[in-house]
């Protein structure tokens, strides 16, 4: 089967259970499968738009196959896999590259992935640090946006254990130790 395709903005949200009930509810909608392989469902979900015109999409099911999991994509962007999904050791080294470029605009860095680990959407915030650039790795506004979809499924997969607290404290020991 072909994948579904559709838009699915996730904004407006002021907690991780909001955010977490708005996604889940959505792959609710999604209709079964008929097997294995190609009779599958699967489903593409555009969720964010970078500030060059790429897209960040969802695509379901992911690799794994575990009930709300889902893989997060960026349109024309290799990532260490050789693919368009990147995995949190691309983050990472990202943010390493950064924080040897410009060491100074770290903690900065930082402020800006916290509050959206905080549950602020990238889109309101990025105004705030436009003029925040590097050039190394790839550019802030798509640090932030797959952040928050790393998040949203730290959430969802990990939501009785640490959740999202596991990738910050990841980020956290990559820009400072």
């Amino acid at each position: 089967m072909p994948y579904h395709e559709m838009d699915f903005a996730v904004c407006n949200y002021s907690s991780r259970v909001e955010l977490r009930k708005k996604v889940v509810l959505q792959f609710l909608e999604e209709q079964p499968g008929l097997g294995g392989g190609s009779e599958a469902s699967k489903y593409r979900y555009n969720v964010e738009t970078l500030l060059d015109g790429r897209r960040i999409y969802l695509t379901r099911p992911a690799y794994l196959k575990k009930g709300f999991d889902f893989r997060i994509n960026v349109e024309r962007t290799t990532f260490q896999t050789g693919q368009e999904y990147p995995k949190h050791d691309d983050i990472f080294a990202d943010l390493r590259l950064k924080r040897q470029e410009k060491p100074a605009l770290i903690r900065r860095l930082y402020q800006a992935m916290e509050r959206v680990y905080n549950c602020e959407d990238p889109e309101d915030i990025l105004p705030e640090y436009s003029d925040m650039k590097f050039n190394e790795g790839h550019p802030v506004d798509l640090l932030l946006k797959v952040i928050k979809w790393f998040l949203i499924e730290q959430d969802i997969r990990d939501w009785n254990y640490s959740g999202r607290l596991m990738f910050k404290s990841g980020i956290a020991k990559v820009l400072f130790e």
